[in-house]
């Protein structure tokens, strides 16, 4: 089976990279979009660099959750023929939503039109060049080809945006943007780049190589997790080591594709807004129970290799030390306190998930059990 890579044409990495967004945007001045967050606007960074990059923008446009198709529509209506290039800093949501714009606003059709699971017409290549910069370490939508749309109040959907041209031409990952972050915040990010890693490496898509694009970003995930809200240079290097994580799980979810976790996730991304790395992250530890008890070979290999690779000279089986450690070693218990779902809305979640690229085809009794030690049912 093969598999392709496909990257930014530049990354820039490391503490105070953002500083070469201005030399970036200045020798190729043009009209060019910021979209980011409020919470942006007000913190540090961008007063240290405002004063030169504001005069270099043609506007702002403040992304305050996971973008609507109807607000990439408007988006689309007020700045189409009036930007020539997109800037994104922030979460998953901002980067998402420029994403987007960028694909649609150079597209006729409205953003419905394109989407995967709802949409009638196949998306072309065509976007504007844009330039992400991550602020939390956990999609690694800044080195994907997707760009992820949720309609929760007419269709309830959360899909994709695809085409490999969608991947940003450019990465700035500068770590020091993630200092100060709440620890729910930094917990629930980086559990959800430990997802993308994870089941990009237990895929059935998957082969050598995206098996060693996964392994390289799990490596650097069990050196960060402990230590991510630490003030101080070990916590300077863990978050370093957190975003290479999220983007190497952004260029291996890319190639090998995601598991049960995400298709059970995704569903329920379509009609709750609880935070969806903590939605991974609570899906995960049920799933690691199953993952010990499976009787796949593929999957016992797998996780046989996987554990020599991060925890040499372990003793437990596998999945149920990876549940532990990742537990024991977390700065927040973000799997205690599960929020609620009723009875009716787990069943429209089942009855619409699925194994995406698991090894194993898990059966709706097992996706119900992960659903319910997960989240509490009323």
């Amino acid at each position: 089976m093969t598999v392709s890579q496909i990257a930014n044409r530049q990354t820039f990495f490391g503490r105070g990279s953002l500083r070469e967004l201005v030399p970036l945007l200045g020798k190729d001045p043009q009209p060019t979009l910021l979209f980011c967050a409020n919470s942006f606007l007000q913190g540090e960074a961008w007063q240290k660099i405002k004063a030169e990059v504001e005069p270099l923008l043609t506007g702002i446009e403040i992304v305050r959750h996971e973008a609507s198709p109807a607000e990439i529509d408007s988006w689309v209506a007020r700045w189409r023929n009036n930007t020539a290039r997109v800037v994104a800093i922030g979460g998953g949501s901002v980067l998402d939503a420029a994403k987007a714009f960028a694909a649609v606003s150079q597209h006729p059709l409205s953003t419905l039109r394109y989407l995967e699971k709802v949409g009638d017409t196949p998306i072309s290549g065509a976007t504007l060049p844009l330039i992400a910069v991550p602020t939390t370490a956990g999609t690694g939508s800044e080195a994907t080809q997707n760009a992820v749309v949720t309609d929760k109040a007419d269709i309830q959907v959360k899909a994709s945006l695809r085409h490999a041209n969608f991947v940003p031409q450019v990465a700035i990952l500068d770590p020091d943007l993630l200092r100060g972050a709440p620890d729910t915040v930094l917990a629930c990010c980086a559990i959800d780049a430990f997802t993308h890693l994870f089941e990009a490496y237990l895929s059935a898509k998957g082969n050598f190589f995206s098996r060693q694009t996964a392994l390289n970003g799990l490596r650097a995930f069990v050196g960060a997790w402990p230590y991510l809200n630490r003030d101080d240079e070990q916590g300077d290097r863990a978050r370093e080591q957190m975003l290479y994580a999220s983007w190497q799980g952004g260029l291996s979810l890319s190639m090998a594709g995601l598991g049960v976790i995400h298709g059970i996730a995704g569903e329920l991304g379509a009609i709750k807004d609880y935070h969806h790395g903590e939605v991974c992250g609570r899906l995960l530890l049920p799933f690691l129970q199953l993952l010990g008890d499976s009787e796949d070979e593929r999957q016992r290999a797998l996780m046989d290799e996987l554990a020599v690779a991060l925890f040499p000279g372990f003793t437990l089986p596998p999945a149920r030390m990876l549940a532990a450690w990742l537990q024991d070693k977390a700065i927040t218990p973000f799997w205690q306190d599960p929020p609620s779902l009723t009875r009716e809305e787990a069943n429209w979640i089942l009855a619409r998930s699925n194994s995406k690229n698991s090894l194993v085809n898990y059966s709706e009794a097992q996706q119900r059990s992960m659903l319910e030690q997960a989240f509490r049912i009323e």
